[in-house]
């Protein structure tokens, strides 16, 4: 009996639970995780409402990473007085009457930016139109204020004050205050690309006072606003060794500008689509971009791009996720032979262009001697004893003994088999008899022929070295008896400057110079004569594309590889 008391009785079933309507306020925290998932989402909403406003420019403000303070301040049309607690409500908005979806034509059309950030912090905004007096209000736990006068010259201010004290949870999954700054940095400077014509300022406050700056532009009224705005941003480098774009098909246009291969970077950093103007991160565009240069990058080098897509709004849907980010096209097999075609036409149509480095005079220096004048010349035979010196001058420069796995390959001559290395004296990949095509190193080995990539071989092998330096005793720099002056964009230059103490550990010796540009004082001496420049956009790529996540360590071997990669035979 007093089993059976203890038994659940199995006849009586607990009540189901009840449903309840959420209060507005938990309504509103709900929402701002979807629509505001870092200090930079809030920044990304923001601008996005001053360019809708009209304005022309836009001065941006963080402190701690966003975390404390974020204020947008734009000149734009503002809000009228007896409309900001109406700005202030949810699915509230001016930008659509609700009744056409598929049409639209600004960058917020969901009305939940203003109240989530609200929701989730403090907010104050402060507008003015013009003929009128400037008004205020403010947001606290979700709860909006009375309107106030306030003193204001045109346009709108909105300030967000310790974004996610009302969810202090959401407080521990953000990163630290250099990270969340940088995302925020990335943004604006992403959404500098979409409209050139603005103006944007992008102020650090942390600590008080009037901070510094971290990125501005001036709006750009040029004939080409775009390749303006591109080379303020990412720097006159992109420019230079990047194609122009200019296509259309369907009543889609393509336009902007894509990398050449030989400007590819080491990470997916540097590319940039716009469908009427929105940044988006869209899987078929990116997937499109890949495809055009398939057959012309290795699957660990990703192209820099710039492009604009222009269509009709309903051919996109622009409503898919919250976060604007993603976009659905009606007819994405257009978008995506649009895109691969126009990327390789440009592509093919370039030739044999290869870097910004490779200069006009290089290749003139390969012309008859009697072409510059006009004339043109019979080609004469080639002297005894040219073919065989320029053959032996496009072989591997290794001391004797300095490479272990081949044996002779110093000596070895390159169309000519020598005799005196036999297979069974050779190293574990064989006796080095040629090279071919000036890329692989053909080896006998006592059971065939081994085919060898030169660069790949000599960089794993250039890599191990510096690792076994950097463990023994630090790695031995050679300083620059002129130092290098690299030109980057300001943000790259300083992204740099904060990893200078990790490149001095690799030898890498890096300062300021100026704004925008880095002095290289000292490389690593096993790399030899090799230029610094595409050493550090290997490992800015690196950087960026890490995050600062990964420890040390692995920060440091994968700096190491970027420099065993410029250092190896070519």
């Amino acid at each position: 009996m007093g089993c059976g008391m203890n038994s659940p009785n199995l006849n009586i079933r607990p009540a189901p639970p009840m449903i309840r309507q959420l209060d507005e306020a938990a309504a509103n925290r709900i929402a701002a995780g979807e629509v505001v998932e870092r200090p930079a989402s809030a920044v990304k909403e923001l601008v996005e409402n001053a360019l809708d406003a009209g304005a022309r420019r836009i001065e941006i403000a963080q402190a701690d990473g966003g975390k404390t303070l974020i204020r947008v301040a734009d000149d734009g049309h503002g809000i009228p007085e007896d409309q900001l607690p109406l700005a202030l409500a949810r699915h509230a908005t001016s930008k659509t009457d609700g009744s056409d979806l598929l049409a639209i034509a600004s960058f917020g059309f969901r009305g939940e930016a203003l109240p989530s950030l609200g929701a989730v912090g403090r907010l104050t905004l402060t507008s003015r139109v013009a003929g009128a007096a400037a008004a205020q209000i403010g947001v606290a736990g979700g709860q909006p204020g009375p309107v106030r006068p306030a003193a204001l010259g045109a346009g709108s201010v909105v300030e967000l004050r310790d974004l996610f004290h009302a969810t202090p949870a959401r407080l521990k999954f953000l990163r630290s205050d250099r990270a969340e700054a940088q995302a925020i940095a990335d943004t604006v400077r992403r959404l500098a690309l979409s409209a050139p014509g603005v103006g944007f300022s992008l102020r650090d406050v942390s600590g008080g006072g009037e901070g510094r700056i971290v990125f501005r532009a001036d709006p750009e009224t040029g004939p080409q606003p775009l390749a303006a705005r591109i080379a303020r941003v990412l720097g006159r480098g992109f420019l230079d060794g990047a194609l122009p774009i200019e296509t259309e098909r369907e009543g889609i246009r393509l336009s902007g500008f894509t990398g050449l291969p030989t400007e590819a970077r080491g990470a997916a950093v540097a590319q940039h689509f716009f469908v009427n103007g929105r940044p988006v991160r869209d899987k078929l565009l990116l997937g499109a971009l890949r495809g055009a240069y398939a057959d012309l990058l290795a699957r660990d080098r990703h192209p820099a791009c710039v492009l604009r897509l222009d269509c009709d709004p309903r051919c996109v849907d622009v409503n898919v996720h919250p976060a604007k980010a993603e976009v659905r096209f009606r007819d994405p097999g257009v978008v995506r032979g649009l895109v691969i075609a126009a990327l390789r036409h440009a592509l093919a149509e370039a030739g044999c262009r290869g870097s910004a480095s490779l200069a006009t005079a290089t290749l003139a220096a390969f012309r008859p001697a009697g072409a510059a004048a006009g004339g043109s010349q019979p080609p004469r035979a080639a002297q005894p004893g040219v073919l065989s010196a320029v053959r032996a001058a496009q072989a591997p420069e290794f001391p004797p003994g300095s490479v272990p796995g081949f044996a002779g390959l110093a000596e070895a001559p390159v169309a000519a088999v020598a005799a005196e290395a036999a297979p069974s004296e050779s190293g574990p990949l064989g006796a080095a008899r040629a090279q071919l095509f000036g890329t692989y190193v053909l080896a006998e080995a006592a059971d065939g022929l081994v085919l060898v990539d030169a660069h790949a071989a000599h960089e794993r092998l250039v890599y191990e070295r510096l690792k076994a330096q950097q463990a023994a005793s630090g790695i031995v720099m050679q300083p620059l008896l002129v130092p290098e002056i690299v030109e980057l964009s300001a943000d790259a230059a300083a992204r740099l400057l904060e990893h200078a103490e990790e490149l001095g550990r690799v030898g890498v010796q890096i300062e300021a110079f100026g704004p925008a540009a880095i002095a290289v004082r000292a490389l690593p001496a096993a790399l030899g004569a090799v230029p610094a420049a595409p050493i550090l956009q290997d490992v800015l790529d690196e950087i960026s594309d890490g995050g600062g996540g990964e420890s040390v360590q692995a920060r440091l071997d994968a700096i190491l590889s970027c420099i065993a990669c410029h250092g190896s035979v070519r």
